[in-house]
């Protein structure tokens, strides 16, 4: 429609291999893994910025809302203006290599400026509802994709003392922080606290048994800047959750007030004044 080349690239074997595989192997293991963020890393700024450059094109641009910054340390990501929006955590992954050949031309933009835009300029997706989280399950939920793929074998529901409430319908079925659809009858509202592959077990407390005061990780990948331990930052664990104060520490970090327990498989992401700084996933 814009009369500019277009190309096409399969890059399905690579998805299922990199994106779809680890999502399913990740909530059989009792974590909750970041499909999107690992698209960016693998996908996007994989095969196809290697396709962009083999073309011969300097820079990728993409659509994704955030921004990116020169600082004294080097080029980050930030966030969108249009905070509703914004996708700084999914990209906090991308290195400075990558980000040297990257574009984000909506970074001062909201969406709603762009649905006017592509209005007036009459393109046929102006109108396009909003991507999902999860792109690739197309018919059902989360649950029953998993369910093609991986056995749900029911288990154990427990409480912090080890007493049986009741059962599950399989691990991948749970989550973090999960209260509804645990089919338990109680008088207080239940949280999953906990998750144990290897014995089956899901573990519910109160929402006070769900604060935590830190996260451990995997090790820190820096944008950047080069954070020590005891450096006082916000971190961020869900995509479009608020940050948390907190201080670097060896093996993750510490929050400076109590927080929701951080779900295995989670990207904790390191802010400093909208600006990210680092990132690491969270672990058992």
């Amino acid at each position: 429609q814009l009369g500019i080349p277009h190309y096409v690239f399969n890059l399905t074997d690579e998805f299922n291999e990199q994106v779809v595989q680890p999502y399913v192997d990740a909530y059989e293991a009792g974590e909750t893994p970041n499909p999107c963020v690992e698209c960016n890393r693998s996908i996007k700024w994989g095969p196809a910025l290697e396709r962009v450059r083999q073309l011969g094109f300097d820079v990728m641009a993409t659509g994704h809302h955030a921004q990116i910054r020169e600082t004294a340390a080097g080029r980050v990501i930030a966030r969108s203006p249009d905070h509703a929006k914004d996708q700084s955590y999914v990209l906090a992954v991308l290195t400075a290599d990558q980000l040297a050949s990257t574009m984000l031309p909506l970074g001062t933009v909201t969406k709603d400026v762009v649905r006017e835009r592509a209005h007036a300029w009459g393109l046929r997706t102006a109108s396009k509802s909003d991507s999902q989280d999860v792109c690739f399950i197309t018919k059902g939920n989360r649950v029953a994709f998993l369910g093609e793929r991986i056995p749900l074998t029911p288990g154990a529901i427990t409480d912090l003392d080890g007493v049986v409430l009741g059962e599950h319908d399989g691990i991948p079925s749970v989550t973090i922080g999960q209260r509804r659809g645990l089919n338990i009858a109680s008088g207080d509202r239940q949280y999953v606290v906990d998750i144990d592959a290897t014995s089956n077990t899901v573990t519910l407390g109160s929402k006070q048994d769900l604060l935590v005061e830190e996260v451990r990780t995997t090790p820190w990948q820096w944008m950047a800047e080069v954070l020590a331990p005891g450096a006082e930052v916000e971190v961020q664990v869900r995509a479009h959750g608020a940050t948390i104060p907190a201080r670097i520490t060896g093996g993750g970090a510490e929050f400076l007030v109590p927080a929701q327990r951080v779900a295995p498989g989670q990207l904790v992401v390191v802010y400093r004044d909208d600006c990210v700084l680092g990132s690491a996933t969270a672990i058992r």
